[in-house]
Formats: C-alpha cells, sequence, structure tokens
C-alpha cells in the first residue's frame, strides 16, 4: 500500500509540474506555438509522461483554463455573504469590491482570458464554459445577493442581474479593458483602491 501511495503521490507531482509547465508555455508562445515538446522540456519530464497524462495538447489547454474558475471560488463566496448593515454598506460593498479587482486583474487571470479570446473561434464551447463557470457564475452570486439587500431595503433594484452587471462594469471597464488592449497586467494598488471606491459610489448613488 505505501508503494502504491508512493507512486500516486508521484505521479500527483508531475501531473501538477505539466500544469504548470504547460501554463506558462501557453502564456508566452499561445496556444498554435505550443507544442508538448515545449511543455514535456519545461516540466522536465518525457514526451510520453506527458501524454500520458494528457491525451493531446487540447485537452491540456482545456483543464488549465478550466481550472482558473477554480480560482474565483474565494471571491465568489464573498459575493454571497455582504452584510447587511445599512451603515455599513458602503464600506462592506468597497471591501467586496476590492477584492473582485484584485482577483479579476491578477495578471495571470488577464493573461489567460487573453489567450481564451483570441482562441474563441477555434474552442468556443471551451470559451462558452469558461465564462459560464467564472464570471456568469460570480454575478449570479452578486445578483442573488443584491436582491436579498434589496428585499431588506438597503437597495432599490428592478433587475438584479443588470445591477450585478452595473457594478462588475463600473469596476473593471477601466483595468480590464487597459490591460487587454495594452498588454500590460500590472496595476498600481492606488488606483485599484480608487477603482472601488468610486464605483461603489456611483453604484450607491444610483441603487441607494
Amino acid at each position: 500500500m505505501e508503494r502504491v501511495s508512493a507512486m500516486d503521490s508521484r505521479s500527483a507531482r508531475k501531473h501538477e509540474a505539466i500544469l504548470e509547465a504547460a501554463t506558462s508555455v501557453f502564456l508566452e508562445k499561445g496556444y498554435s506555438g505550443t507544442s508538448m515538446d515545449d511543455i514535456a522540456k519545461r516540466a522536465a519530464v518525457s514526451k510520453q509522461t506527458v501524454y500520458k497524462h494528457f491525451s493531446d495538447k487540447e485537452k491540456l489547454f482545456a483543464e488549465i483554463v478550466l481550472a482558473t474558475t477554480d480560482r474565483l471560488d474565494s471571491t465568489i463566496d464573498l459575493l454571497a455573504d455582504i452584510p447587511t448593515d445599512a451603515a455599513n454598506l458602503e464600506e462592506s460593498l468597497t471591501q467586496l469590491a476590492r477584492q473582485f479587482l484584485t482577483t479579476l486583474t491578477h495578471p495571470q487571470v488577464i493573461q489567460l482570458r487573453r489567450l481564451i479570446i483570441a482562441n474563441a473561434e477555434v474552442f468556443p464551447d471551451l470559451g462558452t464554459e469558461w465564462y459560464e463557470r467564472g464570471f456568469q457564475r460570480g454575478l449570479a452570486t452578486l445578483a442573488s445577493t443584491f436582491q436579498r439587500l434589496a428585499d431588506q431595503g438597503l437597495l432599490r433594484i428592478d433587475d438584479a442581474l443588470l445591477a450585478a452587471n452595473h457594478f462588475s462594469g463600473l469596476l473593471l471597464w477601466i483595468p480590464v479593458n487597459k490591460a487587454m488592449f495594452t498588454g500590460s497586467a500590472q496595476h498600481a494598488d492606488a488606483d485599484l483602491d480608487h477603482y472601488a471606491a468610486e464605483g461603489v459610489r456611483v453604484f450607491l448613488a444610483a441603487y441607494r
């Protein structure tokens, strides 16, 4: 049993090494410019080992893309757990907005977003699944939370999902578009603080 467990552990480490290597190579060279040889070399394993874990490049790419949606889980939990305290609503929303910005403007998330968009015509189902499991799920959670706040008289909302889109748009429009078009995924903390505070201020001016 111990030997089997050790073998499983080594296999898991190799699997993770391949994923990490593939992520970095895909981000550097794009999907079409990446080969399984490149990934094997970066992961310091044989190409046969790569194929043992992933039958082809497309499946490897899909696992990397969809794994990023798991990183949103903690942020989505925050979206569902805004305190229902009128006195501290602006502060709570601002803290949430700042965490939302931190997650969705992370350099690797921006790079993967760009990579997914670049390959949307080649893998339309993958792009759709990434959107549904990640951003759309976050918007739906945020909409439910806003509806709860509206039911308690803290917000004035007719369309909770539209309000969730307005909220995220106020936060993400500037930093995400800047990163997507300029190629720079880095944002100063002071800028993100400003986007969070001003986004919440404008949102509450419309919906409180």
